[in-house]
């Protein structure tokens, strides 16, 4: 029986100022805006998708920026963590090019035999980059970034929580995850244990709990392959007791969202249709595209929202 679940879809943050958001992570991390679009439960709010050239299932870091919001705080009960894959020899690459840009870099670290390295953007999101030869996916490279130093897509994201047991559970008997190790509090839970379904899980029983504004990670989105599979983990999850929302539709995909025991929010979105549906794949990110509903009220929509754009030209 084929899995119903194959990894990590997306993963949602809140963002300060849309602008800064733009630049930090087209402009400094080198990936695509494939999608500009606004937040479906905050129609005045942006909501921007970054990844790879196409937007592809597992590449995809998306965020809410609320001009003018306060800083978060990371803690239990939170997705801290958000680890993007990149070349085995691609480290001291992006040490240099962080560092060009003022953004303070941790050392090189060593966790489950691969090398990483760690730090934040300007509102505080945790990102870190994981060296490794296993991931064939192509990078999407803007601007000065050579291809092999381009960021692939996911490797991974750690849930910082007090306890592991209810929600290793969830992940093991109801989403397709396995065991694969642990090192010290870290637990490691995977699909097939590759870059792009890579959960982790760090526990803290005396952890203090994160307050979520920007910086924060919202949700982490886990991927299905259509609105079948998509009904089957719903029913599954329903059965054993989740309180799972009805199907809602994101244009791009379709989601079900409930919260796991730990109290992250997960997201179970479908990879069909993708985010060629609406715009030419030359030319994804280009124009604010609206759901149907909210045409009628682009002229307000389009007012209210800050105005924002590319600049490559920024960062050589």
């Amino acid at each position: 029986m084929k899995p119903l679940i194959t990894g990590i879809h997306h993963i949602t943050a809140i963002a300060g100022d849309p602008q800064k958001n733009i630049d930090f992570y087209t402009g400094i991390l080198g990936l695509r805006l494939v999608k500009k679009t606004i937040n479906f439960d905050a129609p005045d709010v942006y909501h921007f998708y970054f990844g790879d050239e196409l937007g592809r299932p597992g590449t995809v870091f998306t965020t809410f920026p609320f001009k003018g919001a306060r800083k978060g705080t990371k803690g239990t009960g939170e997705l801290t963590y958000t680890a993007f894959s990149i070349g085995k020899d691609s480290l001291e690459f992006w040490i240099e090019r962080l560092k060009k840009y003022g953004i303070v870099v941790s050392d090189i670290l060593s966790r489950f035999g691969d090398k990483l390295i760690r730090f934040e953007d300007h509102d505080g999101m945790g990102i870190e980059l994981v060296a490794n030869d296993q991931d064939e996916r192509p990078g999407w490279t803007y601007g000065p970034i050579p291809a092999e130093h381009s960021i692939r897509g996911f490797f991974g994201a750690t849930l910082y929580l007090r306890s592991k047991e209810l929600t290793e559970n969830l992940l093991t008997r109801h989403m397709d995850y396995r065991f694969i190790a642990q090192e010290g509090d870290r637990f490691r839970f995977g699909t097939e244990g590759k870059a792009g379904d890579i959960v982790d899980i760090l526990v803290d029983p005396n952890g203090n709990r994160g307050m979520q504004s920007a910086g924060t990670v919202h949700h982490i989105a886990f991927r299905t392959a259509n609105t079948t599979t998509q009904l089957q983990i719903q029913e599954i999850l329903y059965q054993n007791g989740y309180q799972v929302t009805e199907v809602k539709d994101r244009n791009y995909f379709k989601s079900i969202y409930f919260r796991e025991p730990g109290g992250v929010l997960f997201e179970i979105a479908t990879d069909e249709p993708g985010f060629a549906i609406d715009e030419d794949e030359a030319h994804l990110g280009e124009l604010l595209k609206l759901p149907e509903w909210a045409e009628p009220s682009r002229k307000r929509i389009e007012e209210a929202l800050i105005p924002v754009m590319l600049n490559p030209e920024k960062y050589d």
